[in-house]
């Protein structure tokens, strides 16, 4: 039974159980603060656990998750995974214990037809309920249901003593015997044997106590199910393999490396093979997600994994990018539940190779980087630092330990190992960190703001009346707010735009006669739309019968620029090509911002096609048409969606023309002309493979033009010439400018080298020796370096050079020796550390020129003086 079947046949299941099926949520968990990505199917759900009514009591999904806790086992064992996907059954309030086991049952013993005798249970020590369910109801034997304690059958694990605060309680496991043929052979073997006889395929939580402060655990007033089934576990448990990666869901991937190999005669290992297929599976859906590699948080994760797997492919004899030739393969195996990733495939890969072909480019220049890290410790060895700086190459830059090791030992630096390691640890517990739920276990921003949804009416209002429903400050529910007074209030129906999909919130005024509430933002909880502001005069009362008034002037603007991004992104897509997909934006009343896939710089001529053809399409006019559809028939339109937002039953699709079609609940125009001028400010990267254009239209695209105008004639004045004539004039002046520039540097080499004689001419002669001192008045040290450079040409024997300056009360002091006297053994660098600290200061470089600084530049007479009496002396 293929792991398509299985998702399919899950949640068909809990469809005929009256379950709502929910579609996978991102990665990136939208508005939780708990969590780095989404490790479970609970998260999406996790303010309809705490009692908020959403339409529904009773939900199944299949989940993605990332985790990065067991990210050093992945490969090795049989089951470890950064990516999977956890099928999950959840009720709010509904149904408890009896039925979640009696259908957890039900589904494995009956729908996919799993022998009974070849499932274990373990239930809470302290759970009774659950074990009188399966042993009375369900008819397992009491030897294969094993009790377990607050580590292994408690959720969050170990939280009646360490934590977290918020809804908790007793879970209960299903595990699949392999049977004693495989394991440990031991007589007594249970599932809390770790010798891969039992597979744990499903969890079941009761969620039923809220832990507070302290560690007391009260009943919840509503008891809530939480299960999580690993896909990938069932999948390899339904076709009797041990381990996962020798299912479907992984083979194609490990097949497609070995076909690589293959001609090279190479046998890879198992474990390399096996990581890198889910380390790639991580890596696109969290591309897909929209995180893209970086040294920083999420894209920090990405970028490791793509470094790993690099390193991996190179263990295994793969020296060139690969990993992104497999992300065509890895579409085909998630087609049925992701066709959208086979449309995406190419962008993905993309951004791949770009980061696979950066970390070749380190890896390439690591010389450099150790030659640069290590430079101070080289003198002066500290194995301790030197630790650190290991494992700093490692983790930020992906450099191998091994690499490392070898260059230090080549340069005779030594290395503790203890220090590395420690760091090393360190970090596999921040990895846990980011993948355990940090704070209260329900930490959902503006839950005291739960009301009744908005009644959204500003489309095509900017006026409309409303009834205070609700007036908040911080987390408290106020009755009155007086003038001065800031607060929030929401209202029962609002024609404000609440920030969303990029586009800013409206401003405007919620007016009682000459109450008046000004309000500076807009925003959404859930279906709640939420006015902040200030009281500017008089008083507002819950239940007071208003106006809300939304500054229409700035609504246009921003829908000026809304709607410029539609045209933009036809533009883009029409001159870059098919491949550019919307990565992020910002809709904002002075200007626009679009960020797009596209692996390669914007020429200046594409820059101006894509200008020009928005603009063509601001001049033609064409009409806006909005439309709100079931999610499923908007797919079957081919509109655009933003891969990070995610849609809901019903959809709004944006339509210009025949050129433009999106999932978009912005506000807009009505007709394109309504934008007047579309003009870029700005084209840039932002990341490896996504650009950036920054545009103004409208009022502010005219206020930019008449500035570039300001210019031209303030530019024309200056040059005293005509428009037609601006750049000839220009360009005749920057001649001259530069025939004036070679005659002043002709003049200072003719100064510079007369100098350099006059110093040569008072050097003093000894032992054989031409010493040559002498002090430059209002001079900088590349001056000082040059005269060292022209007096050498000038006496290239038995010549040392001394040379210093004040420069505004610092000494400058630089001393050169010829080659000659350099094989004799002369150093410039010893003879500056000899003399500098007459100077107050240090210095130090190569052994034909060094350089020092000071703070006495009074004393660099007495510094020559020095070096005269160590010249005698040789």
């Amino acid at each position: 039974m293929t792991a398509d079947v299985l998702r399919k046949k899950f949640l068909d299941f809990f469809k005929t159980k009256k379950h709502k099926i929910v579609e996978s949520d991102s990665l990136v968990p939208a508005g939780d603060p708990t969590v780095l990505f989404t490790p479970a199917g609970m998260n999406q759900f996790k303010k309809e656990f705490l009692g908020l009514v959403t339409g529904f009591r009773r939900a199944a999904s299949s989940q993605r998750c990332l985790r990065t806790d067991d990210l050093d086992k992945v490969g090795i064992t049989p089951v470890h995974h950064t990516f999977f996907e956890m099928l999950g059954n959840f009720s709010f309030g509904d149904y408890f214990k009896e039925d979640a086991i009696c259908w957890a049952w039900e589904f494995l013993t009956e729908e996919l037809g799993i022998n009974k005798d070849k499932l274990w249970v373990s239930v809470y020590k302290d759970d009774m309920d659950a074990y009188k369910i399966w042993k009375d109801k369900v008819g397992i034997k009491s030897e294969r249901i094993i009790k377990l304690g607050d580590h292994d059958n408690f959720w969050p694990a170990d939280a009646k003593i360490k934590g977290p605060n918020g809804p908790c309680g007793p879970c209960s496991e299903i595990f699949f015997d392999f049977g004693k043929d495989v394991g440990c052979g031991e007589q007594v073997c249970d599932p809390t044997c770790s010798c891969g006889r039992f597979a744990e395929i499903w969890n079941l939580v009761f969620t039923q106590f809220n832990r507070k402060e302290g560690g007391a655990l009260e009943p919840l007033p509503n008891k809530n199910i939480d299960t999580g089934m690993g896909l990938e576990r069932l999948t390899a448990v339904m076709q009797g393999a041990k381990n996962n990666f020798e299912t479907e869901l992984f083979q194609p991937i490990i097949k497609e490396i070995i076909r690589k190999l293959s001609p090279k005669g190479t046998v890879p290992e198992k474990e390399l093979t096996y990581a890198i297929a889910d380390h790639l599976r991580a890596i696109v859906f969290a591309i897909y997600d929209g995180v893209l590699p970086s040294n920083e948080a999420r894209g920090y994760v990405v970028r490791k994994l793509i470094r790993k797997c690099s390193m991996h492919l190179r263990s295994l004899g793969i020296k060139e990018a690969f990993l992104y030739k497999l992300v065509p393969v890895l579409a085909q195996i998630m087609k049925t539940p992701y066709p959208e990733l086979t449309e995406r495939q190419e962008n993905i890969a993309q951004i791949i190779l770009a980061e696979e072909k950066g970390f070749f480019a380190t890896l390439d220049s690591s010389s450099n980087l150790f030659n640069e890290k290590f430079k101070d410790l080289k003198k002066e060895s500290n194995p301790q630092k030197i630790g650190l700086i290991a494992f700093q190459l490692y983790d930020t830059y992906g450099i191998p330990f091994e690499l490392t090791k070898d260059w230090l030992d080549k340069n005779k630096l030594k290395i503790s190992l203890e220090a590395f390691q420690a760091e090393l640890e360190k970090q596999k517990n921040r990895s846990k960190s980011q993948s355990a739920m940090k704070g209260d276990v329900f930490d959902v921003k503006e839950l005291h703001l739960n009301a009744k949804a908005t009644k959204f009416s500003g489309y095509k209002k900017y006026e409309t009346k409303a009834k205070i429903l609700k007036i908040v400050r911080g987390n408290t529910q106020l009755k009155k707010i007086s003038k001065g007074e800031e607060a929030k209030i929401i209202l029962d129906t609002s024609c404000f735009y609440a920030e969303s999909g990029g586009q800013v919130g409206d401003t405007g005024k919620i007016i009682k006669g000459k109450n008046i509430f000004k309000v500076s933002d807009t925003q959404k909880f859930d279906q709640v739309i939420v006015h902040s502001g200030i009281l500017k005069d008089g008083s507002l009362r819950v239940g007071d019968e208003v106006i809300a008034w939304v500054n229409s002037e700035r609504r246009l603007s921003i829908a000026r620029n809304h709607t410029a991004t539609h045209l933009l992104q036809a533009a883009l897509r029409k001159i870059l090509g098919k491949h550019v997909k919307q990565q992020g934006s910002l809709v904002a009343e002075d200007r626009l911002r679009f960020d797009f896939t596209h692996f390669k710089d914007v020429s200046i001529e594409e820059l101006e096609r894509i200008e020009e053809e928005v603009n063509v399409f601001i001049l033609d006019n064409h009409s806006l048409e909005a439309k709100e559809m079931t999610l499923s028939a908007a797919k079957k339109t081919n509109a655009l969606a933003f891969f990070a937002e995610k849609y809901s039953g019903k959809v709004r699709v944006v339509s210009v023309g025949d050129f433009s079609k999106e999932f978009c609940g912005g506000t807009h125009l009505d007709s394109t002309a309504q934008i007047g001028l579309f003009k870029i400010i700005h084209e840039g990267s932002v990341a490896s493979g996504v650009r950036r254009i920054e545009a103004v239209t409208g009022v502010a695209a005219y206020k930019l033009v008449r500035s570039y105008e300001a210019t031209l004639d303030n530019l024309k004045s200056l040059l005293n010439t005509t428009n037609d004539k601006i750049i000839l004039e220009a360009e005749k002046r920057i001649g001259r400018l530069k025939d004036l520039e070679k005659e002043l540097n002709s003049e200072k080499s003719r100064a510079a080298s007369e100098q350099a004689g006059d110093f040569l001419n008072n050097a003093q002669e000894i032992n054989g020796i031409k010493l040559v001192c002498g002090l430059a008045v209002n001079t900088d040290m590349n001056f000082l370096r040059g005269q060292v450079d022209l007096i050498k040409e000038k006496s290239a024997n038995n010549t040392i050079v001394a040379l210093g300056s004040d420069n505004n009360g610092k000494a400058m002091l630089v001393v050169g020796v010829s080659d000659d006297l350099v094989q004799k053994g002369i150093d410039a660098a010893a003879l500056v550390r000899q003399i500098s600290p007459g100077i107050g200061g240090s210095g130090g470089g190569r052994k034909d020129f060094a350089q020092a600084g000071g703070s006495k530049p009074e004393n660099l007479q007495a510094a020559f003086k020095s070096l005269e009496d160590i010249v005698r002396g040789l």
